[in-house]
């Protein structure tokens, strides 16, 4: 999985300490310090105001093409990557000092972007869209439709989110041992009706926070859409920070070469979902027991290994793009045998045709047919990115909690 690597990125949940003037200044060298800096900061801010050009840093284009603007008088080179594309794109400078480049026309889409300067990895700071990522760093333009996306703000009734923290003992370095997990309620949920429904655990990728689904995602607003128009069940979406220690999160990408930290960071996640979060949410919201589990990348492989771990527990079972982050599966799931397998309802596995995850999957297909165990397999033209997550819980989220006769 190729993405921008900020070479400032830290731990996760690290917080930078401000900057304070040197010394321990008494108080009327302190306001004079504090007016010098502001004095300083203005300056810089009056020349710079000067000297910037009036810009739309991601402009949609009719044809649904993007242009992309960065002001760098000074830069020798200006690149941007796409959707965590391979390649990235070389921006072109003006007489102005002003770095563009057009793409070709992109299907509607949250997309992501990146830009790097002289090498050094930065946000566009003319756009306050950003994903949220404690390794990356990425903003957002939607490229919109002719018509409402499925996963667009559209007339129909929504769903409620909630946001729950927990004193956790299974999951390590957590600030006060506090996880926390997002809980999507569907229209028409009433704390104290009679209705129950069922539960999707839906787990987000490496270095994204519990809420990503939503941020990046849009879950609630599909599941809005796919519910007004009787697509899918009404159910109850659980979205918890997925990680068994909060180290894993801000690690770099080469953690996952490291098959005991990768299997650790798996089994205290495992310990907490099935033996904190759904017990919490079991306890507080009005369930049928009924429960299904999918993910992308990271959650992905969570996914398919506790899913497949405990397949009287959850019933439907769904990969998009999984990394698992082991060689020897036999060792990942020792128990498993066609007769577990058969309890499940659905096991789905996606992943994209250019996915980096590819290859991964396929291994793990033909690991599980070799068993006698045979998946629903669907390959999805694209890569390792939101615009295919958001097409695979698409076609997944129809799938679930349907008896025989539906």
């Amino acid at each position: 999985m190729r993405r921008l690597r900020s070479a400032a990125a830290g731990p996760a949940f690290a917080r930078v300490p401000g900057k304070r003037c040197p010394g321990r200044p008494r108080a009327s060298r302190r306001r004079r310090c504090v007016a010098l800096v502001l004095a300083a900061l203005a300056a810089l801010a009056g020349r710079a105001v000067a000297r910037q050009p009036a810009l739309n840093s991601h402009e949609v284009n009719p044809d649904r093409s993007v242009t992309f603007r960065y002001y760098a008088p000074t830069a020798e080179k200006v690149t941007l990557l796409l959707d965590y594309a391979a390649t990235p794109l070389a921006l072109a400078k003006d007489a102005e000092g002003v770095w563009s480049c057009t793409t070709a026309p992109l299907a509607p889409a949250l997309h992501f972007y990146g830009l790097a300067v002289d090498g050094v990895d930065i946000f566009d700071p003319l756009n306050a869209d950003r994903e949220t990522s404690t390794a990356y760093v990425t903003n957002e333009v939607q490229v919109p439709g002719d018509t409402p996306l499925p996963w667009d703000l559209t007339a129909v009734p929504h769903g409620v989110l909630h946001h729950h923290f927990y004193r956790t003992t299974r999951i390590t370095g957590l600030p006060a041992d506090e996880e926390d997990y997002s809980v999507y309620t569907p229209p028409g949920y009433e704390p104290a009706g009679a209705a129950a429904y069922p539960v999707l655990y839906l787990l987000h990728g490496w270095s994204s926070a519990a809420d990503s689904w939503v941020t990046e995602g849009q879950a609630n607003l599909m599941l809005d859409n796919l519910i007004a128009a009787g697509r899918v069940r009404p159910m109850i979406v659980v979205m918890p920070l997925g990680y068994g220690e909060a180290s894993f999160a801000g690690a770099d990408p080469a953690v996952w070469n490291d098959e005991a930290r990768v299997a650790a960071n798996l089994d205290r996640f495992g310990a907490a979902l099935l033996g904190e979060i759904v017990p919490q949410v079991e306890r507080g919201y009005r369930t049928t027991g009924e429960r299904a589990i999918a993910g992308l990348s990271m959650g992905g492989g969570e996914s398919l290994v506790i899913g497949l771990a405990h397949p009287g527990f959850f019933s439907w079972v769904g990969g998009f793009g999984s990394s698992i982050g082991q060689a020897n599966f036999d060792r990942v799931l020792p128990r498993l045998v066609p007769a577990a397998a058969a309890r499940l309802k659905l096991l789905w596995i996606a992943y994209a045709t250019r996915d980096d995850a590819r290859e991964e999957n396929e291994r793990f297909i033909a690991w599980l047919r070799a068993k006698g165990i045979n998946p629903t397999v669907v390959e999805t033209p694209g890569i390792h990115n939101w615009a295919v997550w958001r097409d695979n819980l698409l076609q997944f989220a129809p799938l679930l909690f349907r008896s025989a006769k539906d």
